[in-house]
C-alpha cells in the first residue's frame, strides 16, 4: 500500500509541476503575441487629422488616411485663408509608425507632387516640415528636421462630401 501511495504522490507531483510550467509557457506566449500585435500596423483603419496655423489659426490643413496593411492612401487639403489652396491625393506606405507618401495635388490649375514624411501615433499625426529647394524652387521634405508639424485627430469634417479615397 505504501508503494501504491508513493507512486500516486509522484504522479500527482509530476502533473502539478507540468501544469505550472505549461501555464508559465502559455503566459510567455501571450505576452509575446501581445507585444508583436502592438508593433504590427492595424489593418484596414481610417484616420482624419486637422491642423490650423497662421496668426489667428485661420489656415487649415486636413488629412484623411486609409491604411490597409502597409499601404496608405488618402487625401490632403491645404486651405489657407487668403491664398490658393492645394488639394490632392496621398499614396504611400507605413513601416512601424512612419509613413512615407507622395502628395499629388492641384494648385492654381497646375498639377504638382511632393514626397511627405509622417509619424502616426494613437491620437495625432506628426509631419516633417517642407523646405524650398534653392535649385528648382520646389518644396521638398526636410529630411534632417524632426516631426514638428502636429495634426490632431478629427472627425473627418473636411471630408464629409463622400469622396473618400479607395484602397
Amino acid at each position: 500500500m505504501k508503494k501504491y501511495f508513493s507512486i500516486c504522490a509522484i504522479a500527482l507531483a509530476s502533473c502539478t509541476s507540468n501544469s505550472n510550467s505549461n501555464k508559465a509557457a502559455d503566459s510567455v506566449k501571450v505576452d509575446t503575441e501581445n507585444n508583436a500585435a502592438m508593433k504590427t500596423p492595424v489593418q484596414d483603419m481610417e484616420y482624419c487629422f486637422m491642423r490650423t496655423d497662421g496668426t489667428d489659426n485661420q489656415d487649415t490643413t486636413a488629412i484623411h488616411l486609409l491604411q490597409k496593411g502597409s499601404k496608405i492612401t488618402g487625401e490632403m487639403k491645404w486651405l489657407p485663408k487668403e491664398k490658393d489652396s492645394r488639394k490632392g491625393t496621398l499614396t504611400g506606405t507605413i513601416s512601424g509608425d512612419e509613413i512615407t507618401a507622395v502628395w499629388n495635388f492641384m494648385q492654381e490649375g497646375t498639377k504638382d507632387s511632393t514626397q511627405l514624411a509622417f509619424k502616426l501615433t494613437a491620437q495625432q499625426l506628426a509631419q516633417k516640415p517642407l523646405k524650398v529647394n534653392a535649385a528648382d524652387g520646389r518644396q521638398t521634405t526636410d529630411t534632417n528636421a524632426g516631426y514638428t508639424l502636429i495634426y490632431q485627430l478629427d472627425n473627418c469634417s473636411q471630408f464629409k462630401s463622400g469622396n473618400k479615397p479607395a484602397l
